[in-house]
């Protein structure tokens, strides 16, 4: 049950990871989770993540941080001391959060607390942001926001101001004196390490895709981009060179590959009419955007090609055509042999039969 949990919750970090990530900056994530109840899964863990990829995977039982998908040495990376220091925070955090928490009459063998942490580094060498989310039995009660020395808090807890004005000071002494410079340490000391591979630009595969629609008589018009990396990508449908309203399209997920790149599809149900489509797709690894046109001519779909293709359609269809003609001269060639072949003499024709 627990891993497929976590797994989703990961799923669902990437997904987010645009909304929240300004382009151009690195973020290291942790996802920490505290479970109240005897299970074969460690009390507290934690993954951490920098920006979509995993780096690390922390089980405070055995208090041993384990690098995951590195090539290079990592042991200088995380701090054990900061480790230390902030697991036994957390689990005192837990604790105490879910004695208050836990509904009195529960009868669930388990409980399932998480936070998720998150701190940023700027692509103009800054400290950016760092946000920390906490969750209970699946859901966000509340979060906390530091950015230049300034808090912000959202809680959906029925506390009032003086049952929440303890925590919220602990919690922010910790954040500024603790938490945020040892997250961005780490972070830093990652991006040394691991550079390359989240700095590194993969171009996507753009195709507009046109299928009919059975149930309602049109088509369906699919613009897909995959295999890209980084994340951010701007993904345009237009109709006669104006984008489609929102409220047309359905799609528009940033899903993550098995290679660890990326896809996104938008689609749009229309009818044979006569318009131009044009899926535009701009990513950090194109110098201009990248355009792949779709048009309609009395109710019938042509996909737009350049010159270099049609020449190359020519050259095709004139290839396939000498090669014919010189097949069909070979077999009448060998037709015209075998008829007028040397006669067999009597000794082969008898010694034949």
């Amino acid at each position: 049950m627990f891993p497929g949990y976590i797994d989703r919750i990961l799923f669902i970090i990437i997904i987010l990871l645009p909304a929240v990530s300004p382009r151009g900056s690195h973020s290291l994530w942790m996802l920490i989770t505290y479970i109240n109840g005897e299970t074969q899964f460690p009390k507290l863990s934690a993954t951490f993540m920098l920006d979509d990829i995993t780096v690390g995977y922390y089980d405070y039982e055995t208090r041993s941080y384990v690098a995951r998908g590195n090539t290079t040495n990592e042991d200088d990376v995380m701090d054990p001391n900061h480790l230390n220091t902030i697991s036994n925070y957390m689990i005192a955090h837990f604790i105490d959060r879910s004695d208050y928490l836990r509904p009195i009459n529960h009868t669930e063998s388990h409980i399932v607390y998480q936070v998720m942490a998150l701190c940023e580094h700027l692509d103009n060498d800054k400290s950016g942001q760092m946000i920390t989310k906490n969750a209970y039995r699946g859901s966000t009660i509340d979060e906390l926001h530091f950015l230049d020395g300034k808090f912000t808090y959202h809680g959906s807890l029925n506390f009032t101001t003086q049952q929440i004005k303890p925590y919220l000071e602990l919690s922010m002494w910790r954040h500024e004196n603790i938490f945020y410079p040892a997250c961005i340490k780490t972070l830093k000391n990652y991006l040394k390490k691991r550079g390359t591979q989240v700095n590194r630009k993969i171009k996507p595969r753009v195709r507009l895709i046109q299928k009919s629609n059975s149930d309602s008589g049109g088509f369906r018009v699919s613009c897909l981009a995959t295999g890209f990396y980084p994340r951010h990508i701007n993904l345009t449908l237009f109709r006669d060179g104006q984008p489609v309203p929102d409220h047309e399209i359905t799609g528009g997920d940033l899903l993550p590959n098995g290679d660890g790149t990326y896809q996104m599809r938008k689609s749009l149900e229309i009818s044979a009419d006569k318009h131009k489509y044009t899926c535009s797709a701009t990513h950090l690894s194109l110098d201009n955007k990248l355009d792949v046109t779709l048009e309609y001519e009395h109710g019938e779909p042509f996909k737009s090609v350049t010159p270099s293709v049609l020449m190359v359609l020519t050259l095709m269809v004139f290839g396939t055509a000498a090669y014919a003609k010189t097949a069909w001269k070979k077999r009448r060639a060998d037709s015209c042999r075998s008829v007028y072949s040397t006669p067999s003499s009597s000794k082969e024709s008898l010694e034949s039969k």
